[in-house]
């Protein structure tokens, strides 16, 4: 995808694994157009009926979008559970409705959700398809594409960015930025004002006893005085989110309902349960975070007490996880038969919906969240027994949810989902015998994403997955090793052509000395490898690779193997005239008709080869041929990926070739100028991609010139 070539040189490229394409540069699989989520509606699941004592940030927030001035940055910072989001949500709600403001709200918990988001803001503010595809590989900045749209926004806006626990994400990709046209409003655990330089730092603390007292009476009316209420909220360190839990808890019982004042007893007995906070400042002994165990203990405990065991064990697996968005479908599996039975996760989850435990959101997929804070609290108070079942059921589902075999496809936001719980899970794991599963896990989420042409998230997956268990498995594990390759795969994509050869070298030179030349390991090394070589200009290098890796394949995988005819695909437009009609005995030509034998017209690999087939027949001269297959290639790509993506412009700037070498130039030329308007759209017009397709649009405009004088 990111290739060059002058005169007559050619540059093979590849669609998700092994796509080669024609010509100068051009790229494999890319993503399809949309958008990941839905930034007009805060995924923040039920927020609170009655906002207390929080008016006076409110009003602030409020008279500084009323301004119209725009340029303003506001952090809301403060502990976990302290209710920042249900502030920033309230202001987003009467910004939206009363101030007539675009609201967007953007999950920043994580590079892949922050980028994503951002990128869906892009999207709402007015870019297009081909651009968002052009940032997606590596091609354009994101942050300079989102804010340029902000910036030229023609109605003012509200942005919200959610769950900023980790500020070095904002300033890696220069993020956070003023606009005119907009407001910007940041919530975080992250309070020194060196992450945020300009921006009006306003504190989120644990609320007034009076107020405290309220939420509990506004959730649990009936359940007692506000004198009880009062009493329980001191106890609770009158957090938010304790409050939360324990009104939840105190409107629900029905059969035996709780006093205020039993559950003041009860809280008193119980025993305090150890809560990680991470990313805020250092606890005080008597830190408020630390009574949430107790809060939602007491619900368990009443669950396990009325048979609705579902509901505790369902939380734990969910505590294995992040406390981002999970795709209900990935709980709605035979494989969470270990932990729970299938037919009660319905009812378990039901539970920790009613009592505040977990919550649905809507991110453009259906999901299920929970607080953070409560997470990491159940996380730590788990039954040590209970960790490796767990763990393996978290790793089962995840893995049950990523594509066996990644196929080449447009963007899937389900995809980018589920990457922050593979992570997650694997930091919860320390030394489990499940981390070698769920690395297998994490890599093969990586491959789908790279096939999805969502390179950085690819890269960013699998590198902090190498990381993580590295140093458990060895650097030498056979799992790690195929993770490194991936990473060097998405180096590669991302035009880090030095850092690639490198990385991919070192893995297999390792996978040789310890597997073999011929595993099945090795060679996908080597497969890559060779991309990198031909890219970096050493075409002699990568052409005696690939024969190698055809080879290997044909004898460990056999000459049908999808991974064997994609090699040999590669061959077609790497190797000069003179040796593609005596290659492989004589049998590469016919590579298509034997990839439309063994895997069908519409498989990836088939289209790759027909594609590459007609580069062949375009050097061999019988340009009848390469037009008709081209001609009919271009068309399958127009409705399966859509017109911008690069490997779609890649065969059309081919059919042009064709249609002007056989005299039809002004539709050449006006396949060509087509070509060219999109690159320039999607890539800028100094882009490299974009400059090659303008030489030759000129290159066809001076032969049509020359033909009629």
């Amino acid at each position: 995808m990111d290739g060059r070539a002058e005169g007559e040189g050619r540059v093979y490229q590849a669609s998700g694994d092994q796509h080669i394409s024609e010509h100068h540069h051009h790229g494999g699989r890319e993503p399809g157009p949309g958008t990941p989520d839905s930034v007009r509606h805060p995924a923040v699941g039920r927020p609170p009926v009655v906002l207390r004592d929080r008016l006076e940030v409110l009003d602030r927030l409020k008279e500084s979008a009323a301004s119209g001035r725009g340029c303003d940055i506001h952090v809301l910072h403060g502990l976990g559970g302290c209710g920042k989001t249900a502030v920033a949500y309230d202001f987003f709600r009467s910004a939206t409705t009363g101030l007539g403001l675009a609201g967007l709200w953007v999950n920043a918990s994580d590079r892949a959700s922050l980028r994503a988001g951002m990128l869906a803001v892009a999207s709402d503010r007015g870019a297009a398809d081909s651009e968002l595809l052009a940032v997606r590989n590596g091609f354009r900045p994101a942050a300079d594409l989102v804010w340029e749209y902000l910036d030229r926004s023609a109605e003012p806006w509200l942005l919200v960015l959610d769950n900023a626990d980790d500020p070095a994400i904002l300033r890696d990709g220069s993020w956070l930025r003023t606009s005119p046209r907009g407001t910007v409003v940041v919530t975080t655990r992250r309070a020194a004002a060196r992450w945020w330089p300009g921006a009006q730092l306003q504190h989120i603390g644990v609320l007034p006893r009076e107020d405290a007292a309220r939420v509990l009476c506004d959730l649990a009316p009936r359940s007692g005085t506000m004198e009880q209420a009062a009493e329980i909220a001191d106890r609770l360190g009158r957090l938010p989110l304790a409050l939360t839990l324990a009104g939840g808890f105190l409107s629900h019982q029905v059969i035996d309902p709780w006093s205020m004042e039993i559950y003041g007893h009860r809280l008193d007995e119980g025993e305090r349960v150890t809560l990680i906070d991470q990313g805020a400042e250092a606890l005080e002994e008597e830190d408020p975070r630390q009574l949430v165990g107790r809060t939602w203990q007491l619900t368990l405990d009443t669950f396990e007490a009325r048979g609705l065991t579902g509901a505790v064990a369902l939380l734990r697996l969910l505590a294995r996880m992040a406390p981002e968005p999970l795709p209900l479908s990935v709980l709605n599996r035979s494989e969470i038969e270990e932990v729970l039975p299938r037919t009660r996760t319905e009812t378990a989850l039901r539970a920790l919906l009613d009592h505040s435990l977990a919550e649905l959101v809507d991110t453009g997929v259906r999901c299920v969240q929970s607080h953070g804070v409560l997470l990491d609290s159940v996380a730590a108070a788990t039954p040590g027994a209970e960790v490796a079942v767990l763990d393996s059921t978290a790793v089962e589902l995840l893995g049950a949810a990523v594509p066996a075999i990644p196929d080449a496809g447009p963007y899937e936001p389900r995809l980018r989902l589920l990457a922050p719980h593979v992570l997650t899970l694997l930091r919860r794991l320390a030394d489990s015998s499940a981390t070698p599963d769920a690395l297998a896990v994490a890599t093969r989420l990586a491959v789908a994403l790279h096939r999805t042409g969502d390179y950085l998230s690819a890269w960013e997956t699998v590198r902090t997955a190498v990381a993580l268990t590295e140093p458990l498995l060895g650097e030498e594990h056979r799992l790690v090793l195929a993770a490194r390759s991936r990473e060097g795969r998405a180096l590669f994509r991302l035009g880090r052509y030095d850092e690639a050869e490198s990385l991919l070298g070192r893995v297999r030179q390792a996978q040789e000395r310890l597997f073999g030349p011929d595993d099945p390991d090795t060679l996908d090394t080597c497969h890559g490898l060779q991309l990198v070589l031909g890219n970096l200009g050493r075409r002699e290098d990568a052409l005696a690779l690939l024969r190698r890796t055809v080879e290997g394949r044909r004898e460990a995988l056999g000459p049908a193997h999808p991974l064997t005819l994609r090699s040999r695909a590669s061959l077609l437009v790497i190797l000069p005239a003179s040796d593609l009609e005596t290659e492989d005995g004589g049998t590469l030509l016919s590579l298509p008709e034997e990839c439309l034998r063994h895997l069908g017209p519409d498989h990836t690999v088939t289209l790759s080869a027909r594609h590459n087939h007609a580069w062949a027949l375009y050097v061999l001269g019988r340009l009848g041929a390469a037009d008709e297959e081209i001609r009919s290639v271009a068309e399958a790509y127009d409705r399966r990926f859509g017109p911008d993506y690069p490997i779609a412009l890649s065969a059309r700037q081919l059919l042009a070739r064709t249609r002007a070498a056989l005299g039809h130039r002004d539709e050449g030329t006006a396949l060509m100028s087509d070509v060219v308007a999109r690159r320039e759209r999607a890539l800028g017009a100094d882009h490299p991609f974009t400059v090659a397709s303008r030489a030759l649009l000129g290159e066809l405009r001076a032969d049509s010139e020359a033909d009629q004088t």
